[in-house]
């Protein structure tokens, strides 16, 4: 796996627990099983709930309404 020696290209402390459990872990975990937008979609959720109070927070707030909105949409149209 490529490192970088830059801590916020590898792994930024934005997207990491207090007890050093990194998103991108836990994006991989929930994700492993959905595809295509459904995986984009929950990925993106999960990122921004992860980080939004260490990097942009209300905007990232609404990044998480606005992807769960898609994905409602997404999943509201399969279902027709």
């Amino acid at each position: 796996m490529y490192e970088s020696n830059d801590i916020m290209v590898s792994h930024p402390p934005h997207y990491k627990s207090a007890n050093g459990l990194e998103t991108i872990d836990v994006i991989e975990a929930f994700t492993a099983h959905l595809s295509g937008i459904e995986a984009t979609d929950t990925g993106n959720i999960i990122k921004y709930i992860c980080r939004w109070k260490q990097k942009n927070g209300i905007q990232d707030l609404k990044k998480v309404m606005w992807y769960t909105q898609h994905l409602i949409e997404h999943l509201e149209h399969d279902e027709k």
